[in-house]
């Protein structure tokens, strides 16, 4: 069994490695440039405007939200839900002890211009979609993929799908079970030292089994449930994490100023932090920031816009904007924090060049509340945002099986998603980050691919949406 785990984890760190290359970088961050110059980098220009109608209606109440859709709102925390995860958390860490400080900058980079990118996602999804047989919108790539590009293209969408079904059973399935797991064993850890691992083996095989009967009760209730749960849940998740994430920062305010500047140099110079990470070059720090960033925003996956398709929305543009406070509140607000906290504590050195995930930043939270009350407080902010993760990843494989094999087909796969929550509580977490992260990059290129060459509809939309405010028309909000 250890051999073949050993051989796993080779063959998942060669495809890692073979997929996250320069191409894949420059396709990803290429296609968020060329987006942004296309829509006037709209992200920018538009900020202001765009938090007004994202932020500024979050608690806003819609009475007359039509039967088999979302509000605009719930769309948006289901999709927070599927991108907050275990990446903001875990994910930075692992960028930090990669790639060092520098990552974080590569992060930041890929965050500002994958904002447009997931703009663009949305706008397609929510133009393109359709109902299925049961009256709920859907939509994603692989609806405007045949709809936007023709039938002629179906093959496309079919990649996508079986790439997403797949990266759904990883990333956010496996990836957010296990991470729950190694986080409630490090609470027991830290308030029994002697435990032994069978001991721990058991808790995590229980904590997967817990997670499976809880996902079939809210997946039971279809998408509308999802949203309900999602709605409630993201904002507490959120609030709980910055608050707590804020408190770190403050107690080693001292480090701040010196911690921007390893983040800024260490971009462009890598091995001079020092530590281990003596002959990283720039392209690691940027795989680190780019792959882990991209993980947890989601932005250019396809993922997302499954569920912003089936939004309550007049005009395609209304969600797309929430698109870009997503990847704002994601990336820039959560993984900004997490990784002040992490770089200020000073814990970050002796991981450096090492496999860090969850127990960094546990670490990082120690050094102001404790080891016993760190743990915890990663314990639960974790075991929110993956659970909250694992719902809206099922719906996003689940449709992808309707696409492919209709509404029988997405029962028997939402039956194998559970299984794999119970498999996934006690498996070596190297494997799954690793395959994770390869099956986010394979499912990203065709709908990258479709993105780039529908750009001129998005263009289109944002155009028409604009004309439309100005003329005050009332088919618009």
């Amino acid at each position: 069994m250890n051999e073949i785990l050993t051989r796993l984890t080779e063959f998942s760190s060669r495809l890692d490695a073979a997929v996250w290359g320069i191409p894949m970088l420059i396709l990803l961050l290429g296609t968020g440039i060329f987006l942004s110059a296309r829509l006037g980098f709209l992200q920018f220009r538009k900020f202001g405007t765009i938090m007004k109608n994202t932020v500024g209606k979050l608690f806003e109440k819609k009475s007359d939200q039509k039967e088999g859709t979302l509000s605009p709102v719930q769309a948006l925390t289901t999709a927070l839900a599927g991108t907050v995860g275990t990446g903001n958390i875990a994910g930075v860490a692992g960028a930090i002890a990669i790639g060092g400080p520098g990552a974080i900058f590569w992060m930041w980079i890929a965050a500002l211009f994958g904002m447009c990118t997931k703009y663009a996602e949305i706008v397609l999804s929510v133009h393109y979609r359709k109902k299925n047989e049961k009256g709920d919108y859907v939509g994603g790539p692989m609806y405007y993929i045949v709809n936007g590009l023709g039938s002629r293209w179906k093959w496309l969408s079919i990649v996508f799908c079986i790439f997403a079904m797949v990266a759904a059973l990883g990333t956010g399935c496996m990836t957010q079970i296990n991470t729950i797991a190694s986080s409630i064993g490090s609470v027991f850890k830290a308030y029994n030292p002697s435990i032994d691992e069978g001991t721990l083996h058991m808790i995590y095989v229980i904590i997967g089994i817990v997670g499976a009967i809880l996902t079939i009760l809210v997946l039971f209730g279809g998408l509308q449930r999802i949203g309900n749960v999602t709605e409630k849940l993201v904002p507490i998740m959120a609030l709980v994490y910055i608050i707590s994430a804020l408190v770190v920062v403050f107690t080693h305010g001292n480090n701040v100023g010196r911690v921007f500047g390893q983040i800024i140099s260490g971009a462009f110079d890598p091995s001079a932090i020092g530590g281990g990470l003596t002959g990283v070059a720039i392209q690691q720090a940027m795989r680190a920031g780019f792959g882990r960033g991209i993980f947890s925003n989601e932005a250019g996956l396809g993922t997302a816009p499954i569920a912003h398709a089936a939004a309550d929305v007049k005009h395609p543009v209304e969600q797309g904007m929430y698109g870009v406070f997503e990847v704002f509140a994601d990336t820039i607000i959560i993984c900004t924090l997490t990784a002040l906290a992490i770089l200020c504590s000073g814990c970050a050195g002796q991981f450096y060049g090492k496999s860090a995930a969850a127990d960094l930043t546990i670490m990082a939270f120690s050094t102001s509340f404790g080891d016993k009350l760190g743990a915890s407080i990663i314990a639960v902010c974790i075991t929110l945002f993956a659970f909250s993760t694992l719902l809206s990843w099922s719906l996003y494989g689940a449709r992808c099986m309707e696409f492919l094999a209709g509404p029988r087909g997405m029962a028997v796969y939402q039956a194998i998603y559970v299984i794999f929550v119970v498999v996934g509580a006690s498996v070596k977490l190297d494997v799954v980050w690793n395959l994770a992260d390869s099956m986010n990059a394979l499912m990203a290129i065709p709908n990258l691919v479709a993105v780039l060459a529908l750009s001129p509809v998005v263009v289109r939309l944002t155009k028409d949406y604009a004309a439309k405010k100005a003329k005050n028309d009332k088919r618009i909000r």
